[in-house]
């Protein structure tokens, strides 16, 4: 009987064929208490088995780095840098040594008893990446787990479907019809044996739209879906399934009609995908010559060739937090940002690179262990710009390290979330002073065009004095929006109400395109709705030609680019911005 399974839809496109499960990857614990003299050895088990994930991770490591840039190896790899980054968290490794010492709990209990302290500091964050970062947590936990027992990865017994023998799936294999991977969980490990092996599509019960095995998904461009909650419970071995990764729903044991409709569906999707690839050397101009820049958003160096090979004419959004965050408080020094930033700007082959300043603080602490308990709004408190200002010293060292690299290529300075006139003189001349120390000690350094983020409703209304100090402006829709309705995106009993259709939200839009386009400005948009093909019409018809997005975004935004006439859309966007509730028009077909 079929029936249909609902999660999150993270990578796009059909995929039909044979379930093939994972067994639970959970590691059954014994809890005993050990004697003094026993402390030692335990502390030594567990340390033996991390060293053996640490290994495992390391040989992943160097297969990754054979990889061409198209295999995205960037993304494998940095996802194995977050599983080695906790599996040398301070906290984690003193809290277990804590529960065997103190409490004479034996080496598996005080592991897990450790991992649900710091799991309990994951979800406390107010920040939805960082949040589900819990999730590797507990996969690298699981491992050094069965590294103890000497058990072998979950993803490595896997049978294939269609046939009951005892012997594993091996990569090399060949088989008559797809098959589609059932998992509670995937780690970047497996992830890794999945990119290699025959799998079309994957769906997984828990993660989020952030999550490692959406990114990998998204980047490969495969079918998917997460958080489907019992989906490796409720399907059985050889089931047929069909992922409908566009509306993120699971069909399993799927009638003769649905699967020829969904076949059907299936096709239309890669006649697509194969169309939206012939405009990767294509300008990105409208159908009345106006020439339109597609940027990428990026969180690491290593993402930059992949922007290129994606049609990229840039990177607007470099996250640069990304290097400071997990390393127990330990900052990244000017020598390492310097080459981090270099690497970027060279791997963009001369294209401008947007590296935005360290936006950390209360709602995205440095390290799990500094979820901020103390604050009732986190989101409004300490962090971005103010958390900088406060840290002069360390701010200094991450503007030497920019502008030392601006000397290997085009770079521009982003400053995130200003709001006062006494910040943006702070930071300016912070920015001189940088220039003054470099001269100092005789380092050489490159031009940058210095530009602020507007993602506080103070900012766009006041957006003369921001216009007066700045070279350029990046909108961040995703905070603006959450700052102009008062909406936490993080809870679920409001999160309906984020929307970037509310006229307020569309105002301050549009308002601060048309006035960066009267004196002269580049302004773009870095947030979620510049990768939105639904909203690309509308950000055109406003003014905006500046997008900057996820890399796997940019062809079919630029499809919506060739179709469009600014012209005719200018009217039409102004029709949208007087509506009272612009969604259903938009609904409807805009004009090309």
């Amino acid at each position: 009987m079929s029936f249909a399974i609902q999660g999150l839809a993270v990578a796009r496109g059909i995929a039909m064929g044979r379930a093939v499960l994972v067994a639970s990857s959970r590691v059954d614990v014994a809890h005993y208490f050990v004697a003094e003299h026993e402390v030692a050895a335990e502390i030594d088990r567990v340390r033996r088995g991390r060293n053996a994930v640490v290994e495992e991770i390391a040989r992943l490591q160097a297969s990754v780095a054979a990889m061409s840039p198209r295999e995205t190896a960037h993304e494998l790899a940095a996802m194995l840098d977050v599983h080695l980054m906790l599996l040398n968290d301070e906290e984690l490794i003193s809290g277990v040594k804590h529960w065997i010492t103190d409490r004479l709990y034996n080496a598996e209990w005080a592991l897990t008893t450790q991992l649900e302290v710091v799991a309990r500091q994951f979800d406390e964050m107010e920040d939805q990446y960082l949040r589900e970062r819990k999730a590797d947590l507990e996969q690298i936990t699981e491992k050094v787990l069965r590294a103890m027992k000497g058990a072998a990865s979950p993803v490595l017994p896997l049978q294939r479907a269609g046939r009951r023998s005892s012997q594993p799936l091996l990569l090399e294999d060949t088989v008559d019809v797809p098959l589609i991977l059932v998992a509670h969980d995937l780690s970047p490990a497996d992830m890794l044996q999945f990119k290699q092996s025959v799998f079309a599509g994957f769906v997984t019960d828990v993660g989020g739209k952030t999550s490692h095995t959406a990114i990998v998904a998204r980047s490969l461009d495969i079918p998917a879906v997460v958080g489907a909650r019992l989906a490796s419970q409720l399907v059985r071995q050889d089931d047929w399934v069909i992922i409908d990764g566009d509306a993120g729903v699971v069909v399993v044991d799927p009638s003769p009609a649905m699967l020829a409709e969904y076949g059907f569906k299936q096709r239309q999707a890669e006649l697509e995908r194969s169309r939206l690839s012939r405009l990767l050397h294509t300008p990105a101009l409208t159908l009345d010559g106006e020439r339109v820049e597609l940027l990428a958003n990026i969180e690491m160096p290593e993402d930059a060739p992949g922007a290129v090979q994606a049609g990229a004419v840039g990177v607007g959004l470099f996250r640069s937090e990304f290097l400071f965050m997990g390393r127990q408080g330990r900052l990244p020094d000017e020598e390492e940002q310097y080459l981090a930033y270099r690497r970027a700007l060279e791997g963009m082959q001369g294209l401008p690179v947007t590296i935005r300043t360290v936006d950390v603080g209360a709602d995205k602490p440095l390290d799990a262990a500094q979820a901020d308990a103390a604050h009732l709004n986190p989101a409004l408190g300490l962090r971005a710009i103010r958390w900088s200002l406060a840290d002069p010293a360390m701010f200094l060292t991450q503007l030497r390290a920019i502008l030392r690299a601006a000397a290997h290529g085009k770079a521009k300075l982003l400053i995130p979330m200003l709001a006062h006139a006494s910040e943006i003189r702070q930071t300016l001349d912070l920015v001189a002073q940088a220039r003054v120390e470099l001269d100092q000690r005789g380092l050489a350094y490159g031009p940058v065009q210095v530009g602020a983020m507007i993602e506080i409703p103070a900012a766009a209304l006041t957006l003369g004095l921001f216009l007066r100090y700045f070279d350029f402006l990046s909108l961040g829709t995703n905070d603006l929006i959450q700052y102009t309705l008062a909406i936490d995106r993080s809870d679920e009993s409001v999160a309906h109400l984020y929307d970037p259709l509310h006229p307020a939200v569309l105002r301050l839009v549009a308002s601060t395109i048309a006035e960066c386009r009267a004196q002269g400005k580049e302004v773009s948009v870095c947030g979620e709705m510049a990768g939105d093909v639904s909203m690309t019409r509308l950000l055109l018809g406003l003014g905006l030609r500046s997008f900057s997005m996820h890399p796997a975004q940019i062809l079919a935004v630029k499809q919506e680019v060739l179709r469009a006439d600014t012209g005719r859309l200018a009217v039409w966007a102004q029709q949208v911005l007087a509506c009272e509730e612009p969604g259903p028009l938009l609904e409807r077909p805009a004009p090309p």
